[in-house]
Order: structure tokens, then C-alpha cells, then sequence
């Protein structure tokens, strides 16, 4: 496994539309893998294969929402392999989202507050479920990447400047 390195805007390989997965093997699952070390080393909940510049449609995930009896979070991994958004609610649900391409910046973004999702697992099984609350906005931002899609498009113009200027100065006081 490997830690790999994490495309940032305006990276333009963030704007590609990425291609179905034909075959789920050994080579898909490790990087699938090695995605999950990118996300938990970052640290992030949610990261699509675009962002460590594969454009093929893989998500891993891990919202780590419950804990042990230490306090700690227990990791749950999930993976999507060609995800489909089916029925999206007309109901939305707000919520301030992240992005390991937007590094420590956030904004609130709008989306539908549930979702019924199809996608294959790294064995290639074939699942639906309905997500709702953080499971349905993370599925939908990961899924957007899948479309060359970021947080940041979803915002207005003058917040998205905004959000690109503080990372312009932050990366001008990093280097």
C-alpha cells in the first residue's frame, strides 16, 4: 500500500469525467487500497479515484461516526465502484463541506438530504441502499468528482474567489 498524492484545485485533471470500471480485480482493489491510506493519512472521510489523479469511478469512504468504548472512532470502510444516484429527495439538507482537493477551506453546499445509491463493492457485488444525513451529502460530493465536479462549483462566484484566494495565500505562506 502507498500513500499517494492528492490533486489540488486548479488542478485540471479535477475537471475530468471519469470512466466506468469494466473489471473489479486485483489491480482495482489495490488501489483501492492505497486510496484508503491516501484518505486516512490526509485525514479525510471520503475520497474519489480522480483525486489521486486515476480517472476511473471508485469512491472509498469512511465517516467513522461510531466509537469504541475508548472514545475512539471505529473505521468503516465502504467502496463504490461505478456509483449511480437514483431518486434523489426534492427535500435538501445543508451542510459544511470539506475537500482534501480544498485544503482547509469549507462552505455550505445544498443537496438533496436523501439519495438511493447503486453501485458494486471490491468483490464486484452489486448494492442499493437509500443514504440519508452525512452519508447522503458525502456519497453526492464524491460522486460529483466522478464528474469533474468540486465543492467550490457549487458556490457563487464571489465565494468561490474568496476560497481560492485563502488557498493562493496559503500556499504562498507554505512555500
Amino acid at each position: 500500500m502507498a500513500i499517494l498524492p492528492i490533486l489540488e484545485v486548479p488542478d485540471p485533471r479535477l475537471k475530468t469525467v471519469s470512466t466506468p470500471v469494466e473489471t473489479v480485480d486485483d489491480d482495482l482493489r489495490a488501489l483501492i487500497a492505497d486510496m484508503f491510506e491516501t484518505m486516512y493519512a490526509a485525514p479525510g472521510i471520503g475520497l474519489a479515484a480522480i483525486q489521486v489523479g486515476v480517472p476511473k469511478r471508485v469512491i472509498v469512504m469512511d465517516l467513522q461516526e461510531e466509537e469504541d468504548e475508548e472514545g475512539k472512532p471505529i473505521k468503516a470502510p465502504r467502496v463504490f465502484i461505478n456509483p449511480e444516484i437514483l431518486d434523489p429527495s426534492a427535500d435538501q439538507n445543508t451542510y459544511t463541506e470539506g475537500c482534501l482537493s480544498v485544503p482547509d477551506q469549507f462552505a455550505d453546499v445544498d443537496r438533496p438530504a436523501t439519495c438511493r445509491v447503486k453501485w458494486l463493492d471490491d468483490q464486484g457485488v452489486a448494492h442499493e441502499e437509500v443514504f440519508t444525513g452525512l452519508l447522503a451529502t458525502c456519497i453526492q460530493h464524491e460522486m460529483d468528482h466522478l464528474e469533474g465536479i468540486v465543492f467550490l462549483d457549487h458556490l457563487s462566484r464571489l465565494k468561490r474567489q474568496m476560497i481560492m484566494k485563502k488557498l493562493d495565500k496559503a500556499r504562498r505562506i507554505a512555500a
